[in-house]
Parts: C-alpha cells; structure tokens; sequence
C-alpha cells in the first residue's frame, strides 16, 4: 500500500479581511491576514505536504480592497501564496474585464469550469488544475454560484451552467475527459452555498471520483465535515477569523482518502505569531486609505448594528430612511447585502461610511399598485428567501410587514399605518443592481416595474446621498420597530 499524509488548508468568503481586531477582555488579537499567513507559514513548516485554497469571495468588505478594486486584494494573496483558488460572485463586482486583469495579476491558478462564451460555447476561465504534491496527483475544479449572473447581466456573451444538475454536468465533462489513473484525489472548490453542495454531492456519479467539496458563498460553520454519496463537504464561515483544515491520508492505489481529521481552527494571537511583512505590506495600504478618509461625517447616539442581513436591523433602518427621504417614496428596499458591516458607530468618519457601503449605485423610483406591492414582499419574506443564500432587504420607516412562515402568507402590509389596497398605487425606490435583476430578487419582471412610465432615476450615486445625509444629521438612533416581522 502506498500511502501519504496531506494537509489542507482552506478559507472562503474573506471579503478584504486584512487586518487583526482586539479581542476585548481577552488580551489578545483575532483575525487578519498577517496572524493567518503566521498560521499557514507555520503548518507549512510543520506538515511535509500542505496545499492551500481558497473558493471564492476574496474581494470586497473593506475599504482597503474597494479602493484600489481588488488590486490590493491580489497582491496581497500573492503574499499569502494559495495553491489555487475559486471564483466567488464578488470577484465579478468591479466587472469582467476587470476580473480578467485580476487574474492576470495573480501568481495562483484561478479555476472554473461552469462560466462560459456562449457564441463559442467556450470556457471563460481555466476549468481546473492538476497539482502534483510528493509524487500524488491532485485535481481541483471550480464550481460558481448563479448569483455570478446578477454582476454581469448585461453582458450577453458571458453565460453560465447555473443549475445544480448543469453544474454536475460539467463537473462530469471535466472527470470523464481529463481525470486518468494518475489523479489521486479529485476536489472541488464551489461557490454556491452549503445546502447547495449537499445537493450538488447528490448528483455526482462515483465513477466520476470526486473526494471532496469545499465549499463557500453561504458563511456556513461546521463541527464536523458533512458526507453525502461518499463526498466530504466543508467551508470555514467567513472572514480570517479562521481556517479550515483537513489532515489526510491519501492511497495512492485506490486512489482514495483511507483516514482524514477535519477542525476549524481559530485564527489569533495564542495560536500563531503575526507575519511581520505582510502585516507591513498592508498596512501600506491602510495608511493611504486613511490618510484619504479619516475624516468625520457625523456621530450617531449609540452604535448601531447589522447582525443578520435575514432580518430587520437598526444600521439598515437608519440606511433604508436615508434613502427613502432622498427618493420621496413611500417604499425604499435596501439589498441587506449592500451594508458590508456589522456595526458602526457612535462616531461615524468617511472611512467607516465606504467600509460599510462600498457599493455605489443608481435609485431608481417607480410607480406600482398594491398587488405588486404585496407580491414583492411575499417573494422577499418567504422562508426560502432565508437561508443565507438569498437576497433579502431592509425598508424605511412607515411601513410593516408581517409574514406568517406557517401559512407561507403575507398577512399585513401597511404603508404609514394604512394597509396597502390592491388597487392604490405606491412609490418603490431600489438601487439599480437590484432594478437590472428584478425578476429573480423580487419576483416583479423590468416590464411590471416600468409599466406605469413614471421610472425616475432619484440620484445616480447611492454613497453620495448617503454621505451628504449622514453629514446634516447628528444624534441619531434607531431602534428594531417591527418593520419586518416573520411569526
């Protein structure tokens, strides 16, 4: 029996986590890429074989990524070295062409195998790699969420095999075509959730030899690996606050895993020492960023937080008012994904306002009756919605609604204490993004929102409105008014 240990390591959905936080009480440091490069270079030093991967969503989240638009995030994952990566969707936030200079830039393999040039039915990216360790073969594919398709919608040469059973497909095309007896363990590095990949391990034929998913998009914490068709899945959470890592012993003649142990290992000051030159390296980039936004915007009376994009929150609160003032609507819906931050506040400077919306976009107000009304909030709220892998939003001041999970029903939706009717018609403001993928966020096609023709775009730069806002308006709070309720 010829055998071999392995260690893999792996991280997912880092959205620009660069730099330590003070764990408060406990005199010590979490997170950052310089306490998790301490880690890695630590069990390469350790472990004879260690590969490193990472499945998608490295950019976006700071304002060190945001400002120099993933460049900054490239080099510094130059830094850490990963052995190859998966796109995430927020790879595609700053567009494809400027996705394609990324991974130029990068001194990693970038795989996926479910993106393509439709009029050529052509791969956009390299489908997967083979990478030799101590004489074992590993191949690595990349699988990508349909969110992808929301960034580059209206780009119509780029198209995608976004379904599940699509995505097995090629994952099948990839086995049958390229994986020989020489492939030792066959892995893929997926960015489409973790419920998805449970799904996904479903579909996969064994005679197509995948090992392993490691997965990303859904922010999922695991105790242990799930196994589902003889198909380990993991993902690490969010941030780099930790890592996962898989101990293997790989057969070489069967071309199996015969023993693994799997942990997620916290990432802070007890358990590695920080990596002094990309902790420098960074903080190159930090220094500039701050020396162009530490300014003060306003204060706030306490801070205010956004814990959970599925539910009603008081940053949001404060966001989707802002807006709503500006837009003179009697609905503004704020995509829950677009606050980046869980908490900000009390003093509020131009720094944490793009940390925490790095997003900026168009508002767009139309005019719809109370029947469309009702059915956007019955798609919006519906438990389904709710699973962390959805697109769900926070709203302005005036309005409630209540949704009963029991019944799947939208039982009250009132506007300023009054229940919407069927045939009044209301104001909806929403931000472009959302506006370009109506149909599948709100269930409402571009043709119902337009079909009034009273479409206004409100401001074509949502940041701006909200830095002017936040800039006249001092002592503010906000509280959780029941504005979204699920019973």
């Amino acid at each position: 029996m010829n055998t071999k240990k392995f260690t893999i390591l792996h991280s997912n959905d880092m959205h620009g986590d660069f730099l330590a936080e003070t764990d408060e009480g406990k005199n010590k440091l979490l997170g950052g890429l310089s306490l998790l490069s301490g880690y890695i270079n630590k069990v390469r030093k350790e472990e004879e074989n260690v590969l490193y991967v990472i499945s998608g969503d490295m950019v976006q989240g700071s304002l060190i990524g945001s400002e120099y638009k993933g460049i900054s995030t490239i080099e510094i994952m130059n830094y850490l070295a990963p052995d190859v990566i998966a796109l995430g969707n927020h790879e595609f936030d700053y567009g494809l062409p400027h996705l394609l200079f990324l991974e130029k830039m990068a001194n990693f393999p970038v795989v996926n195998a479910n993106l393509y040039i439709k009029t050529l039915h052509k791969r956009l990216m390299q489908p997967y790699v083979i990478l030799k360790k101590a004489g074992f073969d590993f191949m690595f594919t990349g699988i990508i969420t349909e969110k992808v398709m929301d960034s580059i919608k209206l780009d119509s040469l780029i198209g995608s095999f976004v379904t599940l059973e699509e995505a097995s497909a090629e994952v099948g095309k990839i086995s049958n075509a390229y994986k020989n007896d020489d492939i030792d363990l066959t892995i893929l590095l997926t960015h489409i959730g973790f419920e998805s990949d449970k799904e996904l391990a479903e579909l996969l034929k064994p005679e197509w030899g995948v090992d392993m998913i490691i997965g990303g998009h859904s922010h999922t914490f695991l105790e242990k690996p799930e196994k589902v068709n003889n198909v380990l899945i993991v993902q690490a959470g969010t941030s780099s606050n930790q890592i996962g890592r898989f101990d293997i012993v790989v057969d070489d003649d069967t071309n199996s895993i015969i023993e693994y142990q799997w942990k997620l290992v916290n990432i802070d000051s007890t358990v590695t020492k920080p990596d002094q030159k990309l902790e420098g390296f960074i903080r190159g980039f930090q220094n500039e960023v701050d020396r162009k936004y530490n300014t003060v915007l306003c204060k706030f009376s306490e801070t205010l937080t956004h814990p959970k994009r599925e539910t009603e929150t008081t940053l949001g609160n404060l966001i989707a008012d802002a807006f709503a003032q500006n837009a003179e609507c009697d609905v503004m819906l704020v995509g829950s994904g677009s606050i980046r931050v869980k908490e900000m506040g009390p003093v509020v400077t131009l720094k944490n306002l793009k940390s925490c919306f790095p997003y900026d976009n168009t508002i767009i107000r139309f005019t719809i009756t109370g029947v469309l009304l009702k059915k956007i909030f019955t798609h919006i709220m519906r438990p389904e919605n709710r699973n962390s892998e959805g697109e769900c939003y926070q709203v302005n001041g005036g309005v409630q609604a209540v949704y009963a999970d029991k019944e799947k029903k939208l039982i009250i939706l009132s506007v300023k204490g009054v229940p919407v009717e069927d045939g009044k018609v209301y104001t909806i403001a929403l931000q472009g993004f959302h506006v370009k993928n109506s149909l599948p966020y709100l269930h409402i096609s571009d043709e119902e929102f337009r079909a009034s023709g009273t479409a206004k775009v409100v401001t074509t730069s949502a940041q701006q409105v909200l830095e002017e806002w936040l800039r006249h308006n001092q002592n503010i709070k906000r509280g959780i008014e029941g504005r979204l309720v699920y019973r």
